[in-house]
Order: C-alpha cells, then sequence, then structure tokens
C-alpha cells in the first residue's frame, strides 16, 4: 500500500460499476459541466481579459464533437486548434466561433483555411507571404494572427524576421491582423526567470507590427498575474482539470475520471513472478489484482515496475496501491495486499479520478498530464456526464 486517500468519505466504485457495460472493460466519464465551469472560472479569473479555449487533440481526447458544444453554450466564442483538419470539424459544430489554428499556414492549404472560415496563426515570413498573396489574389482583406517567437525557438517569427516584415508593410495592408500572440516555454514554473524575458521581448516584437489584441499565456502562463493577461488567454489543458502549474492551483476541478475492471484477483508465493519477462518478484506473500487495461487504453507501460522499484499506482477503494510487473496491452497488475478492504473480480480500480490526479497518475508513467489525457485510447467505454448528455 502507498498512501490512503478520504478514508472517511463514501466510496465512488457502487456508482462506477453501475457505469460499466458487462462487456466493457472500464470507463472514461467526462463530465462536460465541469469542463464549462472551469471555462467560466477561468473566464472570471482573467477579465477583464477574454478567454478562449484549446480543442486541439480532439478536445485532448476527450471528443471534440462534445466539449466544444459544451463551451460554446457557456460563453466561450474563440477556439484554438492545431490543423486545418481540426479547423473543419469545429467550424462545423459552431459557425459562428473564431478558430484559429496554432500550427499556422501549411504550404498550399489557404483554400482549406478559408473553408473552414479560419484564422491561421501566421508563423513565418514566409507563411505571411503566402496568406498576404491569396489575400490580393482573391481580393479581399484576410484575417489573420501573427505567432512572433518569444524565446521558446519552435514555431514563430523570429526578430529578424519580424523586422523585415515591419519594413514590409505591402504585405500586412492586404491582411487583417486580429491577434499577436507567442507562447511561454516555462510557464508551469513560477519562479523561472525564462517567463520575465519572453514577456520582454514578446513586448518588444509587438512594438513592431501592427496594432492588435495580443495573447501571450495558456493554462499556465494565466497563472503568472495579471501582466500576462493581456487580451486573451488561451487555456487547453486547464479547462480539463489539469493542474501543472507549480504555484498556486487554478480555479478548476477535476472533469476526467478513468476506471477499470477487475478481472481476477490471485494469491502469488514468495517469489513467484508477477508479469512479463519476470521482472517483478513477489518477495512476500502476495494478493494481485490483474486489471482490464493497459497500454492500448493510453495507459503508459512506462507505469510498469521491477522487483525494488516503484512504478505506477491506481486506487481501489479508496487506497492507493502499486501496480507491479510490466503493464501489457490489455492488463494491468496491481499488489493489493495491503488493501483493508477485500478486492474480488468484478470491483474497479481508479486509474484516474477524484483520488489520482491526471498529474499523480502522469508522475508514475513517468511524463506528465498532457501525455496522459491525449493519450487515452477509445477502447474504453465513454460516459458523458452534464452539457446536455
Amino acid at each position: 500500500m502507498i498512501t490512503t486517500r478520504a478514508g472517511s468519505q463514501a466510496s465512488p466504485f457502487p456508482t462506477e460499476m453501475a457505469m460499466i457495460a458487462a462487456s466493457e472493460t472500464g470507463v472514461l466519464r467526462i463530465d462536460l459541466d465541469a469542463i464549462a465551469a472551469n471555462w467560466r472560472a477561468l473566464a472570471r479569473w482573467v477579465a477583464p481579459a477574454d478567454c478562449g479555449a484549446v480543442v486541439k487533440a480532439d478536445a485532448y481526447g476527450l471528443g471534440v464533437a462534445r466539449v466544444l458544444p459544451a463551451l460554446a453554450a457557456a460563453g466561450c466564442g474563440t477556439f484554438f486548434v492545431a490543423t486545418p483538419r481540426e479547423a473543419a470539424e469545429a467550424r462545423s459544430l459552431d459557425g459562428r466561433a473564431r478558430i484559429f489554428v496554432l500550427d499556422g499556414l501549411f504550404p498550399g492549404a489557404t483554400d482549406d483555411i478559408l473553408a473552414a472560415a479560419a484564422i491561421p496563426c501566421l508563423a513565418s515570413l514566409a507563411e505571411v507571404e503566402e496568406w498576404s498573396a491569396h489575400a490580393r489574389r482573391i481580393g479581399a482583406r484576410l484575417a489573420a494572427a501573427l505567432h512572433v517567437d518569444s524565446g521558446l525557438h519552435r514555431l514563430g517569427l523570429t526578430v529578424v524576421e519580424v523586422q523585415r516584415l515591419a519594413a514590409r508593410p505591402e504585405l500586412l495592408d492586404a491582411l487583417d491582423v486580429v491577434l499577436v500572440m507567442s507562447h511561454l516555454a516555462a510557464a508551469d514554473d513560477p519562479a523561472d526567470p525564462a517567463n520575465a524575458v519572453q514577456f520582454q521581448v514578446f513586448e518588444r516584437l509587438r512594438g513592431m507590427l501592427p496594432n492588435a489584441p495580443a495573447s501571450l499565456a495558456a493554462s499556465d502562463g494565466l497563472m503568472l498575474g495579471a501582466d500576462f493577461h493581456f487580451d486573451l488567454v488561451r487555456p487547453g489543458y486547464a479547462l480539463y482539470g489539469g493542474q501543472a502549474f507549480q504555484g498556486e492551483q487554478a480555479p478548476v476541478s477535476a472533469a476526467v475520471s478513468l476506471f477499470a475492471r477487475v478481472l481476477q484477483v490471485r494469491d502469488v508465493e514468495v517469489g513467484g513472478a508477477v508479469g512479463y519477462s519476470g521482472a517483478w518478484r513477489a518477495l512476500r506473500p502476495s494478493r494481485i489484482a490483474t486489471l482490464a487495461a493497459g497500454y492500448a487504453d493510453g495507459y503508459a507501460r512506462a507505469a510498469s515496475a521491477a522487483t525494488g522499484t516503484t512504478g505506477g499506482s491506481v486506487v481501489i477503494h479508496g487506497v492507493r496501491l502499486p501496480i507491479v510487473g510490466r503493464v501489457s496491452m490489455d492488463l494491468i497488475t496491481v499488489d493489493v495486499t495491503d488493501c483493508p478492504v477485500r478486492v474480488e473480480r468484478g470491483h474497479v480500480a481508479e486509474l484516474i479520478g477524484p483520488s489520482l490526479t491526471m498529474e499523480t497518475a502522469g508522475a508514475g508513467m513517468r511524463t506528465i498530464g498532457y501525455e496522459v489525457l491525449t493519450r487515452l485510447g477509445q477502447r474504453m467505454q465513454r460516459v458523458y456526464v452534464g452539457g446536455g448528455a
């Protein structure tokens, strides 16, 4: 046993067991009302700045077809996606929203962006030239965001490109610049001096560009203080209950829970090997539960534990219990020897939820909650609650 949680609270498992159809391995519970409430809480937090929503990667794997309408109903009118294809899907869900394409203008994708009535976040001089040329070709000023590189050194107009762009006003004359944006590299750590450096670089670069609303902060950046809010913030992970910021907790609550069925429980003698390659062997008489989840469900193999090492963990009957042996494609093995409530076939384990956050789950998989969330597979039964569900 690792730790106990909420020992005096009622167990959530009977409710979750009722959610799981007999033929299903487990359930991914997505609370649309919680996602909407998280957006409203963040919107209040950053006011008077505007609050958008990042719904790229199928709303971080949770289903953009359900998440985006719930956010729109809550009052969100600005959405960020990564690709033209995602923009087209978002547009099919909301005919009035502003939709920004974060990955910019793919070469030759102007028609796709226009078909989705989306706004590309132009991240290089070549992209600005292509979008501007298309605007002149069709005789219309096209909306655009200018994405500048303030220090992440990933996407974004470099300092030199911004200077060249400022010297070529004819390129921008064909465009309606509706946003100047950048992205922070270390926003999760409020003590990192890179945040202040990027803030100053962003201020300098946007001063060379047309006067337009500005956006620097995403989920973590908006927690750095009002100076970082500018005119628009772009939360993504926080909308879904993520708490990656290392300072004050964001004003959001958990929106995602993942539960898996216990398929079998068996006794293992001292020295007995559990899982592939016998990486974990029992150092005492042990009771091992096998769960119906694995890396095919997005639960990473890196959560495995060999003898004498620690890996991931799950919660059963309010008790946090260690994963032992290798996480395989379909199965996880857990040492339930120390669980004070006897674990039996048909019980349910919490892999993510109120007792085991995405950050904790991510640490057990030697990664971050963002990756855990976006890798959750389609095999688990999905249950949407709230949002008209």
